[in-house]
């Protein structure tokens, strides 16, 4: 991403409010400026043609594009009532889509509240899953950003396992306040080849999901080269999520409860599942 874009989407994220049930909303005459529309009458057209879209596509106009009025000081003390919009991030999108097209904030415009969009119907799909699909999911996402990491690590000076064994350690110490792979390992009550990973809960799972990321973009971004400058990042991310979450008062990742069933075995009747679909009865037919 480059430093215009990177500007411009913060730019987005600066003029998003939150309304009391937590759902995210823009202002029309906010986003009007940050759009380089000078004019309301100009944005409004705009305005227009992202309502007649939204129709279109099956939605209803007021739950994207609800209309507000604001009081602005006018000279003398005076004041004035002016119209303005609470926007949905849908209805941002629309705008985008139908804004001018020669400016090239329209364009990042278009990036991001198409991103922002997606994230949310990840995020919404995600909710709707079961503890253990949960489970599943995050597991699936740590296994990619494990090669990705071992990777990193590599390219920073971790070469043998011996050395990635001691890397991992570095990671776990930081978030798990000391504990090492063994002491985890020991304190869950696994047996000797059953996996760490395999045994955690989703809120553990994307504590650790973060750690994992969060090191190998550390890594690559600070140009790490030796191995103990890698285990070092790697502890001090881990130290790091941790801290966090103390500040939140969230549950420590060694004391959240182990749960009974492995990811392994939950995916594997998946599977089975997957190739033994339930017969359909005669009277289906």
């Amino acid at each position: 991403m480059s430093d215009l874009q990177a500007k411009e989407y913060l730019t987005f994220e600066q003029i998003k409010h939150l309304a009391e049930d937590g759902s995210e909303f823009w202002y029309a005459r906010e986003l009007l400026l940050v759009l380089e529309y000078v004019q309301w009458r100009n944005f409004s057209k705009v305005l227009e043609r992202a309502k007649l879209s939204c129709k279109n596509s099956g939605y209803v106009i007021l739950e994207h594009f609800a209309e507000v009025s604001k009081t602005i000081e006018m000279p003398k003390t005076a004041e004035k009532e002016i119209k303005d919009f609470k926007l949905s991030r849908y209805a941002c999108y629309l705008i985008v889509q139908n804004g001018d097209p020669r400016k090239e904030v329209i364009s990042l415009g278009q990036t991001y509240f198409a991103i922002q969009t997606r994230r949310q119907e990840v995020a919404d799909y995600f909710n709707q899953l079961d503890e253990n699909n949960k489970r599943l999911v995050i597991r699936g996402d740590i296994k990619q950003w494990n090669q990705m990491l071992a990777e990193s690590a590599h390219n920073a000076g971790v070469m043998t396992n011996e050395e990635y064994a001691v890397f991992q350690n570095s990671g776990y110490m930081g978030l798990y306040g000391g504990l090492k792979v063994e002491d985890i390992h020991a304190k869950k009550g696994l047996k000797e080849n059953d996996k760490i990973l395999d045994y955690m809960s989703s809120t553990e799972l994307i504590a650790n999901l973060f750690r994992i990321s969060q090191t190998e973009e550390k890594l690559k971004k600070d140009k790490t080269a030796t191995a103990d400058d890698a285990n070092e990042v790697h502890f001090i991310v881990g130290k790091e999520v941790r801290k966090t979450i103390e500040r939140v008062g969230g549950t420590m990742p060694e004391e959240l409860a182990t749960p009974n069933k492995s990811i392994s075995k939950i995916e594997r009747e998946q599977l089975k599942k997957l190739k033994n679909p339930i017969k359909k009865l005669m009277l289906d037919e």
